[in-house]
């Protein structure tokens, strides 16, 4: 488990910057943890801009999830970003196909993956954003898988 602090947004910018630089990451599903507000959707926004996605990024918290497609010297990063806050009925998870999107290859981000539980699979990474008085962000990332382990090692650098 790691901690830190981010001050502003530069340091979210900088963070998902290192972690998009990192091949692993390529087929990594990531939980993302914390209160509204606390900075979860802008996190994905700059790691998906570090990955080279352009044009508008919604949040998907209405839509459920929102597919992205990176074309790159290394060929097709598919990218999906879910949000789970509004999900309540397991047969959504069937009827949507969430099952073989996970089981595929490519990036899996899940804000509110706690409204999701028993469907998802073990988190690589699990990052929790705690909003500060001061608005800055106290972070903990955990590490549940080899894959976890490597990015962490290579983003906290």
């Amino acid at each position: 488990m790691c901690h830190g602090v981010w001050k502003s947004e530069a340091d979210t910018e900088a963070f998902a910057a290192r972690l998009a630089d990192l091949p692993a990451l390529r087929h990594a599903f990531i939980e993302l943890h914390g209160d509204l507000g606390a900075g979860k959707t802008t996190f994905v926004r700059h790691l998906l801009r570090a990955l080279g996605v352009t044009g508008r990024i919604k949040s998907p918290t209405y839509a459920v999830v929102e597919p992205h497609e990176v074309v790159g010297p290394d060929g097709t990063l598919n990218i999906w970003h879910f949000d789970f806050y509004r999900f309540s009925d397991p047969r959504e998870w069937e009827d949507a196909g969430f099952r073989d999107i996970f089981a595929g290859p490519g990036l899996k981000l899940a804000e509110w993956p706690e409204k999701a539980a028993g469907h998802l699979p073990t988190a690589d990474l699990a990052l929790t954003i705690d909003t500060m008085a001061d608005e800055t962000r106290n972070i903990s990332i955990t590490a549940n898988t080899a894959t976890g382990r490597e990015l962490l090692q290579g983003a906290a650098a």
